[in-house]
């Protein structure tokens, strides 16, 4: 999608300014297209570090060794073309980031499923990986309701939510049949990518997941991580990158309000300053934004700060890294994928990637290993979900139970966004009633077939893209997948199969 034709940098009397609010993905998006054209940008992030929710931060482990800890494990798809396209403004050829082999999944009764065999070109990419899982029998397949799967066959953005946003994943699942089973795929690689209980999550988000992954994309469920923590390999180049272009990079510096002023500027509040700036782009996650807003009682329109306000975060999820004193198996994947292991969503073995836990590692003979327990109860008792998430390791990984563990990191957030059943109409879009101010990040209603890290990257380049366009200076080109069904045969299926079901009721907030 290509940007409206304009000047290719800012020209001006005055030097145009724009605060950016929040130091994550989409954030640096936004500064980092900005600056590039010759705007005055100044990156304003209430953390120490950059990189929002894959920022890294140094800890010292009992054996005197500094290793920088993280909120976890993130995948690299290699849909996420905008994000990539941020990552080579300082790696252009993308030499921080190795692929995987595999995305390996097992279920606790024995069955283990694979991507790394699958086709990865339409249609064959959906059909072969059901002809290779362990987990769709003949029997199964015969089960399904092939006429409430049909609308998997061309995903339209924004038409799946119209279509799709009133029910729940879990309800779509049953509605078409899904083989229960097979249900740990849907709920693994799909839903519980969102952080959030099956029943909560809107179908429209899963199914527009497996556009983006099977039918609408060539590049499958294979992914890259980086190979090295997040601030060395992603961030910290970013970052002097920005400052190269002039950018004002301030971290531990949290935004407290911001008021528009009569002349259409905005007054930018800190704890220890007040700047003026032309414009604005708010990238924070949503407990952020909804802080800012609140104590910002003039920005925008009240329908506007309404939706802000209704914004909700998914559960509680707990991150686990363990330090331990011998290898695990060499056999072992990178990163697994699990289920009907009580809490434990997936292991990651980090020294088989990641150059800091790689050298660790090497030095002492040991192991380091991170497990991840999503949607958890927002009253669990943190010391037993730890221990009970340890224990789900050694029944995955039964070496590791005579291993010592040398330290450990736990971390428990709850900042990812939720999008619930029925709420999309309610989620703010990147631009607002003021023509000076954008929202970026995952938490916002792109239209456009884009989810998680990519939703950011894209957002925040969208965002620049709308204030650059008020000044006449041409923005960034972006790219998706396609945002329908790539198929025509598959198309006309699915156009039939809408004929003979019956409309979804639309959520009684959703704006017709």
């Amino acid at each position: 999608m290509t940007p409206r034709p304009g000047a290719p940098r800012v020209d001006s009397e005055r030097p145009l300014t724009t605060a950016v609010v929040g130091g994550g993905i989409a954030g640096l998006a936004a500064a980092t297209v900005l600056a590039e054209r010759g705007v005055h940008v100044t990156l304003y992030e209430r953390e120490p570090a950059l990189g929002g929710r894959l920022a890294g931060w140094p800890v010292h482990l009992r054996d005197g060794t500094t290793v920088t800890m993280s909120r976890g494990f993130h995948a690299f798809f290699r849909q996420y073309y905008n994000l990539r396209e941020l990552l080579r403004r300082t790696d252009p050829g993308l030499e921080r980031l190795t692929g995987l082999a595999d995305y390996p999944l097992r279920h606790s009764g024995g069955l283990q499923d694979s991507f790394r065999r699958v086709p990865r070109t339409p249609p064959w990419s959906a059909l072969g990986f059901v002809a290779l899982s362990p987990t769709f029998g003949i029997r199964d397949l015969a089960r399904m309701n092939p006429v409430a799967a049909l609308p998997l066959l061309d995903v339209r953005v924004p038409e799946v939510y119209e279509c799709l946003d009133a029910v729940s994943a879990r309800d779509f699942l049953e509605s078409v049949r899904f083989p229960e089973a097979a249900y740990h795929l849907a709920f693994e690689v799909f839903s519980r990518s969102f952080f959030a209980d099956p029943r909560e999550l809107s179908a429209a988000e899963m199914v527009l997941m497996f556009h983006i992954y099977f039918l609408g994309s060539a590049e499958g469920l294979l992914f890259d991580v980086p190979n090295e923590p997040f601030p060395d390999a992603l961030w910290e180049p970013l970052a002097g990158y920005l400052r190269g272009h002039g950018a004002d990079v301030r971290t531990s510096t949290a935004v407290e309000n911001i008021q528009p002023t009569a002349d259409g500027c905005f007054d930018v509040a800190t704890g220890d300053e007040e700047r003026r700036h032309d414009t604005v782009v708010l990238a924070m996650d949503t407990a952020g934004l909804q802080s800012v807003v609140s104590r910002s009682p003039h920005l925008a329109d009240a329908p506007w700060r309404d939706r802000v306000a209704k914004l909700r975060n998914a559960p509680p999820f707990l991150v686990s890294r363990l330090w331990l004193d011998r290898p695990v198996a060499r056999d072992r994947p990178g990163f697994l994928g699990t289920s009907g292991y009580g809490t434990l969503d997936n292991v990651s073995v980090l020294e088989r990637w990641e150059g800091e836990a790689h050298r660790w590692a090497a030095r002492t003979g040991g192991s380091v290993v991170e497990l991840h327990a999503y949607a958890q109860s927002k009253d669990a008792a943190r010391e037993v979900e730890q221990k009970r998430l340890l224990a789900q390791l050694y029944a995955v990984y039964p070496e590791t139970g005579a291993a010592t563990v040398v330290d450990e990191q736990h971390e428990w957030r709850a900042d990812c966004p939720l999008f619930p059943v029925g709420a999309y109409m309610d989620r703010p879009t990147v631009r607002t009633s003021d023509p000076g101010l954008m929202v970026a990040g995952d938490l916002v209603r792109t239209e456009l077939p884009v989810a998680l890290m990519e939703r950011a990257a894209t957002s925040g380049f969208m965002a620049a893209n709308a204030l650059l366009e008020r000044w006449g200076v041409m923005g960034q080109t972006l790219w998706t997948v396609p945002d329908r069904g790539i198929n025509a045969a598959l198309r006309g299926l699915a156009r039939w199969g809408r004929s003979r079901q019956t409309p979804a009721p639309r959520p009684s907030n959703q704006v017709p």
